[in-house]
């Protein structure tokens, strides 16, 4: 996917969250009112079914199985070396990054392994 065609906005909030709920309910994955890991049954073909091609070239994400009662959606992306993604925002609801491994700058700070980022709904931000 070219720069140019890269649209965080291209699903709606509920759309989103729609998609996020068939999925965990095709799988049987129990989440109403339990703790729930990636290494539970039905995890991981969670992660291919909630995978997304909507990032710039370079980026792999993927939507965890989970949702906060306020507007969020909590995803994984992945980045190889180098890559930038352009300043854009997420309109519908806050997000959270969380580094697990490597590094990403933002407006000249490093945020490394164990770091995270909260970004309110319309911030603009780029990794």
């Amino acid at each position: 996917m070219a720069t140019s065609d890269f649209n965080p906005n291209r699903l709606k909030f509920q759309a989103c969250t729609e998609r996020l709920q068939r999925a965990v309910q095709a799988a049987g994955l129990k989440t109403d009112g339990q703790i729930i890991t990636s290494r539970d049954d039905g995890a991981s073909e969670l992660r291919k079914t909630l995978s997304t091609k909507n990032v710039p070239k370079g980026f792999h994400k993927w939507q965890l199985p989970v949702h906060l009662d306020n507007p969020s959606h909590l995803f994984i992306t992945v980045a190889e070396p180098n890559v930038k993604s352009p300043r854009h925002s997420h309109k519908d609801g806050d997000g959270i990054r969380f580094v697990a491994g490597g590094s990403i700058t933002y407006e000249g700070k490093e945020l490394g392994a164990g770091d995270w980022m909260f970004i309110p709904a319309g911030k603009e931000s780029a990794h």
